[in-house]
C-alpha cells in the first residue's frame, strides 16, 4: 500500500516538475539567452503586472454575471430558532430570528413542573420574483456589458504591453547590430592607422580620426547596456540578468491604404469598443431607472414546525404580493443617466476621431521609414562595394581613415533607418489593433 501511495505521489507531481522546466527552458534570461519577438512578448505579458490585472478584472466581470443570473432562481432561506422568554405581555420577535409571537406564561397557564419560557421553530421559506419590471433582466445585461468592457480593457492594456516590449526589442536588435559594425570598423581603424604613410601633420588628422571610430564603438558599446536594461524593464525581468535577443533585422513594408487601416481600426482597436460598452451600460442604466415605476409581483412560500415544548405545531402558507415603490428621485435619476448617455456618446465621437488620427500618423510615418529605409540601403550598399575596392590599392594620407569612417556614418544610418522602419510598423499594428 505504501508503494502504491509514493506511486501516485511521484505520478502527481511530475508533471508540475517537467512544466516548470519547460517553462525555464523557454523563458529564463539564465537559461535561454536568445529571446525570439514571440517568446519576449509572451514573457513580457507573463509578468506584467498591468496585464495580470486586466485578466483578474475579466475574473470579477465573469463572477457578477453568474451572481445576475442567480436572481432569476427562488431565494431559499432555512431557519431555526431557539427562545428563552420571561413575558408579562405578549410580543413579537425581530425579524432576524423570524418574526414569531410569543405569549405570557399567564395565558399559556403553565405550572412549575411544566416546560415553559423555551420556543423553538424551525421553517424554510422560499421567494421568487414573478415580474420585476425588468430590473432582473436589466442587471444581467448590465453585468455581461461590464464583461464585454472589462475584456476591451484587457486587450487595450496588452496591446499596450505588446507595443513596448517590440519597441525595447526592436531597439535592442539594432544595439546588437550597430555594436557589431563599430566593433567591426574600430579594428579595421587601428590596423588602417598602424599602415598609414603620413606626415607628422597629417598623422595628427589621423589619429582625431581614429579617435573618432573609437568613441563611436564606446558610444554604441553603452546604447546597447541601455537597451539590454530596457529590455529586462519591459520583461519585468531580473535587472542584473542578461538578455540577447535573435530576429530578422531587414526592413519591411505594407501595401495598405488609409482607408482600408481606418476601417480595420473602427473594428479592431478595443478603445472604441470600450466606448460602445460604455453607452449600452449607460442605455441599461436609463432603463433600470425607469423600471422602477413598475410594481414588482412576489411569490413567496414557507413551512415551519414550531412550538413551546416540541415541534408538533406546523405552519404553511403561500402568498402573492405586489410591490410599488414610490420614489421622488425617479425622474431626476432618469434625466442624470440621459445626460451620461450623452457624455458617452460624445466620448466615443472623440475616440474615433483620436484614432483615425492616430492611424493617420502612423500610416505616414511608416511610408516615410519604408521609403527612406530603402534608400539609405542603396547608400550603404554603394559605399560597401567601392570601400571593398579601395581596400585593394595603398592606405596613404587620410583618406583610408576618413572613407572608414563615411562607410560606419552610411551604415549607422541604415542601420537606424531599419530600427526606426520596424518600430514604425509596430506602432501602425497598435494604431489599427492588429496585426499586419
Amino acid at each position: 500500500m505504501k508503494k502504491v501511495f509514493t506511486l501516485l505521489l511521484v505520478l502527481c507531481l511530475a508533471p508540475a516538475a517537467f512544466a516548470q522546466k519547460e517553462y525555464g527552458l523557454k523563458f529564463s534570461s539564465l537559461i535561454n539567452d536568445d529571446l525570439t519577438l514571440e517568446n519576449a512578448i509572451r514573457l513580457g505579458l507573463e509578468n506584467n503586472s498591468d496585464f495580470l490585472a486586466a485578466r483578474q478584472e475579466i475574473t470579477i466581470a465573469e463572477q457578477k454575471v453568474a451572481e445576475a443570473k442567480f436572481m432569476y432562481f427562488p431565494q431559499i432561506s432555512l431557519q431555526g430558532t431557539a427562545t428563552w422568554f420571561n413575558l408579562d405581555y405578549p410580543m413579537v420577535l425581530p425579524e432576524a430570528v423570524g418574526n414569531r409571537f410569543l405569549i405570557s406564561d399567564d395565558l399559556l397557564k403553565l405550572t412549575e413542573d411544566d416546560i415553559k419560557n423555551q420556543f423553538y421553530g424551525v421553517g424554510v421559506t422560499a421567494t421568487q420574483y414573478l415580474y420585476s419590471g425588468g430590473r432582473i433582466s436589466s442587471t444581467l445585461k448590465m453585468a455581461k456589458a461590464n464583461l464585454k468592457q472589462a475584456q476591451s480593457k484587457y486587450d487595450t492594456v496588452k496591446n499596450a504591453v505588446v507595443l513596448n516590449i517590440k519597441k525595447a526589442f526592436f531597439n535592442l536588435l539594432y544595439a546588437q547590430e550597430h555594436t557589431k559594425l563599430t566593433e567591426k570598423t574600430a579594428q579595421q581603424a587601428q590596423d588602417f592607422y598602424k599602415a598609414l604613410s603620413v606626415n607628422s601633420w597629417e598623422k595628427i588628422q589621423a589619429r582625431a580620426e581614429l579617435a573618432a571610430l573609437l568613441g563611436a564603438r564606446s558610444s554604441a558599446v553603452k546604447e546597447l547596456k541601455d537597451a539590454e536594461l530596457a529590455m529586462l524593464v519591459a520583461l519585468n525581468k531580473e535587472l542584473n540578468a542578461h538578455v540577447k535577443v535573435v530576429g530578422s533585422f531587414k526592413p519591411v513594408k505594407t501595401d495598405l491604404d488609409l482607408p482600408h487601416l481606418n476601417l480595420w481600426s473602427m473594428e479592431f482597436r478595443p478603445e472604441l469598443k470600450s466606448a460602445i460598452y460604455a453607452l449600452e451600460l449607460d442605455s441599461l442604466s436609463i432603463d433600470l431607472a425607469l423600471s422602477r415605476r413598475y410594481p414588482d409581483i412576489i411569490l413567496t412560500g414557507s413551512y415551519e414546525q414550531l412550538g413551546y415544548d416540541n415541534l408538533d405545531s406546523v405552519n404553511r402558507q403561500i402568498s402573492v404580493a405586489m410591490r410599488l415603490p414610490l420614489s421622488y428621485n425617479l425622474a431626476t435619476q432618469s434625466a442624470q443617466k440621459k445626460a451620461e448617455q450623452t457624455k458617452s456618446t460624445l466620448r466615443r465621437a472623440a475616440i474615433e476621431d483620436k484614432i483615425q488620427v492616430q492611424v493617420a500618423t502612423a500610416h505616414a510615418n511608416m511610408l516615410f521609414w519604408q521609403t527612406e529605409v530603402l534608400q539609405r540601403q542603396e547608400t550603404f550598399t554603394d559605399i560597401s562595394k567601392l570601400f571593398a575596392q579601395a581596400q585593394k590599392t595603398p592606405k596613404r594620407g587620410v583618406a583610408p581613415l576618413q572613407a572608414l569612417g563615411a562607410y560606419l556614418q552610411a551604415g549607422c544610418d541604415y542601420y537606424s533607418a531599419i530600427r526606426n522602419n520596424l518600430t514604425a510598423k509596430a506602432e501602425l499594428e497598435w494604431a489599427i489593433g492588429r496585426d499586419l
